[in-house]
């Protein structure tokens, strides 16, 4: 059971009340490991002994009596609402005896009790404030301005309110320590939008408006290039057209092949606009865009959810040398280790110089647990060693990486092949995804890559890098058109927060709104 999983029934929308007797218990601590245990090395292989994290250790407090839950409204209500019995919205039903969101707030029993001025101001602060993430950071980091003893104690102190194991808190507590003296960040302002981050995936709050605002207003910001480049164009030419002629469509495609949408995707697009934009009739440029826009969002399809009929999940990583494969493994890693997921990454990249260190720094920077081998053994040897660690570790997820290898490159696609084979014989339905890690500012070149990838291993997902750096984001548009490739993440910058999950309708709103 991973961090804050009680939370998530306080926050859940669907919550129902409980009492003491069905509570759920706080999760048993993992088997650990000794560092000192050898794997047992493959035939012939020269093994390189996998690097693993340091044994958990998870402290759990004996669950408290609680007071029984009010009855919930009949409307459903947001889980922040729930959690401190606080009205809004439109006429919802209410309580017969409504209680102040400060008093049920205090009268929780706790093991801890608001005995300091700060612990009473902030419950008070935060039984008042709007059930945004965001402002709750405001009034937790209130007072606050560097990583120390003050920060951990109103983290932990929420914790305690909010009835998280102590164990699951002081893990999160202690990781995201150890990031910030990973990274060198002593200042709110340095880590305040990671650690926002944080809670929201591990309170599964991603999908909550204010961080869907946060993330738009990210995404519209990283596609500034690509709408300089598409949007403002269009809107030049609405603005001049005297129709919808001949004239004007194939100024557009000109405009959209400009964007790197690609020749078929845009003869495409523009096949599925047409009837709609005569169908319509009128010459508006709002209503041509809101068409547009319309059409873009719907060439994108949502990933498929894998089945896993024994764990661990294993995740394929490809892509060429540069496009941001390291780096991208890393921060699903970091979503999945939020998230409650206990991870492993296995170095498969043997060839290329530094990748196995490199990988494993950052394994060590996002608290995931790490396997190699040494420099040049077969790819294929330690991704069935990796999972075959896993699963005598307890590991619920595997990403392995692979080597960057030059499309072009016939015997590394053959190794790829292999490695697939391989994966299925230790784990049945191994790989369960196979994700293509793609770098959006090389514009065409991509269409290539997913063409020449596919045909050495079924690519699952697409997960599109720098796009905050490229006028070529009609790119993205190209491989849903074209492949059918979901596209699961996209890259808006080097943080961990900035690798986020990819929304066509979002895309399509960042252009144009």
């Amino acid at each position: 059971m991973g961090f804050f999983s009680r939370i998530k029934k306080l926050w859940g929308a669907d919550a129902e009340p409980q009492d003491a007797s069905t509570r759920p218990q706080a999760p048993e601590a993992p088997q650990t490991v000794e560092p000192s245990a050898p794997v047992e090395p493959a035939p012939q292989e020269t093994v390189q002994q996998p690097v693993r994290p340091a044994p958990e250790h998870r402290e759990t407090a004996p669950d408290e009596p609680v007071r029984p839950a009010e009855p919930a409204p009949a409307r459903k209500e947001s889980g922040w609402r729930k959690l401190f019995g606080i009205g809004g919205g439109e006429e919802a039903p209410q309580p017969e005896t409504p209680a102040k969101p400060e008093i049920l707030f205090q009268e929780k029993p706790t093991a801890q009790t608001a005995s300091e001025p700060w612990q009473k101001a902030l419950i008070q602060a935060l039984g008042e404030a709007e059930p945004r993430l965001s402002i709750w950071m405001t009034h937790i980091l209130d007072g606050v301005s560097t990583r120390g003893d003050a920060l951990w104690d109103r983290l932990r102190f929420l914790f305690v309110q909010l009835d998280v194991p102590a164990g699951e808190g002081e893990e999160f507590i202690r990781r995201f320590d150890a990031w910030l003296k990973d990274m060198d960040y002593d200042h709110v302002d340095e880590f305040r939008s990671e650690l926002q981050y944080r809670m929201a995936l591990a309170l599964e709050l991603e999908d909550e408006e204010d961080e869907r605002n946060r993330l738009f207003l990210k995404l519209s910001a990283g596609l500034g290039k690509t709408r300089e480049q598409l949007t403002m164009r269009i809107d030049q030419l609405l603005a001049m057209a005297g129709g919808y002629d001949d004239a004007f469509w194939e100024e557009l495609e000109e405009i959209l092949l400009m964007a790197d949408v690609g020749v078929n995707a845009t003869q495409e697009l523009l096949k599925r606009l047409r009837p709609k934009v005569r169908q319509a009739g009128g010459r508006d440029a709002a209503d041509f865009k809101a068409l547009l826009k319309e059409e873009l969002a719907a060439v994108f399809i949502e990933p498929k959810t894998p089945k896993v009929a024994q764990p661990p999940e294993v995740v394929l990583m490809i892509g060429v040398n540069g496009a941001g494969k390291t780096t991208t493994i890393a921060k699903l890693a970091h979503r999945a280790q939020m998230q409650g997921r206990k991870v492993l990454v296995a170095a498969g990249d043997t060839f290329r110089a530094a990748a196995i260190e490199q990988l494993q720094v950052w394994s060590k920077r996002v608290g995931a647990g790490f396997y190699a081998k040494a420099h040049g053994s077969d790819p294929a040897a330690v991704a069935f060693e990796a999972v075959e660690h896993a699963m005598k570790e307890g590991y619920d997820m595997v990403f392995v990486d692979t080597a960057g290898r030059l499309q072009t490159k016939h015997n590394l696609m053959e190794e790829l092949k292999k490695i697939n084979r391989v994966l299925g014989k230790k784990l049945d339905g191994a790989p369960h995804r196979t994700i293509l890690v793609l770098d959006a500012t090389t514009g065409q070149n991509a269409l290539s890559q997913v063409k020449l990838f596919s045909q050495a291993s079924p690519v699952d997902e697409v997960v599109l890098t720098k796009l905050d750096g490229t006028a070529k984001g009609g790119i993205i548009v190209a491989i849903a058109l074209e492949f059918g490739i979901p596209i699961s993440f996209i890259g808006l910058g080097e943080k961990m927060e900035d690798l986020r999950p990819f929304s066509g309708q979002e895309f399509a709103s960042a252009l144009f709104d």
